[in-house]
């Protein structure tokens, strides 16, 4: 008999807030712990492993939330850096960028595991850089353009 992976009772809100139980969790030691485990199960739901327990954790969005985005030229070579709500960074891939309803950004991160929502002060540190060619938008990177994918549920404005 299979035993069902039970609920955390952890809610990740739209804004990368973490809460337990209706509480706000603020211990920055035990998220970046939390962060570490989280894996999607076969079905698209986030499972947080805490010790040999699982359970699912309930994410208003996405568990990842992008805080920064900085244009990093090194030489001749562009790319920009974005910082996450897990405390670490990366380099974002131009090419996973998507707009989704209310034109809220979002790309993936983690080698393609997850998607990420931009934060409102990282979407406009990148937004500088957006370019507009017509009624389709991109990211000019490295003499590429680099277009912004439209997410099914997002809605033109």
């Amino acid at each position: 008999m299979e035993k069902k992976t039970p609920p955390c009772m952890i809610f990740i809100n739209s804004e990368g807030e973490w809460f337990h139980k209706g509480v706000e969790m603020v211990h920055r030691g035990i998220i970046r712990d939390f962060y570490r485990t989280i894996k999607n199960d076969e079905y698209g739901n986030y499972i947080l492993t805490i010790g040999r327990e699982k359970c699912y954790l309930e994410v208003e969005d996405t568990p990842f939330i992008v805080t920064r985005a900085e244009l990093k030229v090194k030489e001749k070579d562009e790319s920009i850096s974005i910082f996450l709500t897990d405390d670490t960074f990366e380099k974002l891939d131009p090419g996973t960028l998507k707009v989704g309803k209310n034109n809220v950004l979002y790309c993936s991160i983690k080698e393609n595991s997850f998607a990420a929502r931009f934060s409102r002060a990282a979407y406009y540190q990148i937004a500088e850089y957006i370019k507009e060619e017509g009624d389709k938008y991109y990211l000019p990177l490295n003499n590429h353009k680099y277009y912004l994918k439209l997410l099914p549920q997002a809605v033109k404005v």
